[in-house]
């Protein structure tokens, strides 16, 4: 989509992008071909600079250019073409704030390989491994998740950003995460009533007690987050381009389903929520 993008350029906005797009100018190419026949203002030689800069850029994987000179509105158009520089990424923390709390656990998956990380094991190499990504894919990363990991690791994370909970919002897919897979047709095998908050006692029972079992289940919710980030990021990408309402703009395909490495454990969800709930 972002090839098919215009709103990036100065002068450019959301009007003039659609008179671009009805006078059938929906790639960069049909922009250039075009400014040669056209003395349409919308076609002037300013603007032909910033298409061919923008051509330059796809073509080194800039990404960072594109997300800086898009509205903050529309960085999910950097999804397609970048699908394979993209992490998608969440957290579980001890429910401490950014600056007073921890993280107990890190889950990512980048559309091929999960990979997970555990406070006392192994969180470090996650401040190491998130650099070979360009683009963080989040549910309310912005305000939580990246200011978590900044501060806890004393890093600045300069990655582009997709937020899905603001793109599904516009959509008209509001709440939690949960609360948007619910809307959307997504389900969670053996992790229903399973939250953040659920998470910070899954960690409890681990470190205070030893219950291997309990990790496990946190890791099976935190993976569970990530993988099924890929799938929200792709029916809203998608609905997107269906609200925009040209054909000549491509959808990306369904996403092969993500394989959880570990299994959530039933008795041990139990024995935590009749601690939580009935106070036993």
């Amino acid at each position: 989509m972002i090839q098919n993008s215009f709103i990036q350029i100065p002068g450019i906005g959301i009007k003039k992008e659609l008179s671009i797009w009805n006078d059938k100018v929906f790639t960069w190419n049909d922009f250039i071909n075009k400014s040669k026949e056209s003395e349409d203002k919308l076609y002037e030689e300013k603007s032909l600079l910033h298409v061919q800069t923008c051509l330059d850029r796809l073509a080194k994987s800039h990404v960072n250019y594109f997300y800086n000179t898009l509205p903050a509105s529309e960085g999910w158009r950097l999804f397609k073409e970048f699908k394979n520089h993209c992490l998608y990424l969440d957290i579980e923390t001890n429910g401490g704030d950014s600056f007073s709390g921890f993280i107990t656990t890190i889950a990512t998956y980048d559309g091929n390989e999960i990979k997970y990380y555990v406070n006392g094991k192994n969180l470090d190499d996650f401040i190491i491994d998130i650099f070979d990504y360009n683009i963080l894919i989040t549910y309310n990363g912005k305000n939580f998740d990246i200011p978590f990991i900044q501060n806890y690791f004393d890093i600045q994370l300069n990655h582009a950003q997709i937020d899905l909970r603001y793109i599904l919002a516009s959509l008209g897919f509001k709440g939690g995460l949960k609360s948007c897979e619910q809307q959307l047709g997504l389900r969670r095998n053996g992790l229903d009533g399973v939250d953040g908050y659920f998470a910070t006692h899954l960690w409890n029972d681990f470190y205070y007690n030893a219950n291997q079992k309990a990790l496990e289940t946190l890791l099976a919710y935190n993976i569970e987050d990530s993988i099924n980030l890929e799938k929200l990021m792709h029916i809203a990408f998608n609905m997107k381009i269906d609200n925009l309402g040209y054909a000549n703009f491509e959808k990306v395909p369904k996403c092969r389903a993500a394989i959880n490495l570990f299994k959530p454990h039933f008795e041990t969800i139990s024995n935590i929520k009749s601690k939580i709930y009935y106070n036993f």
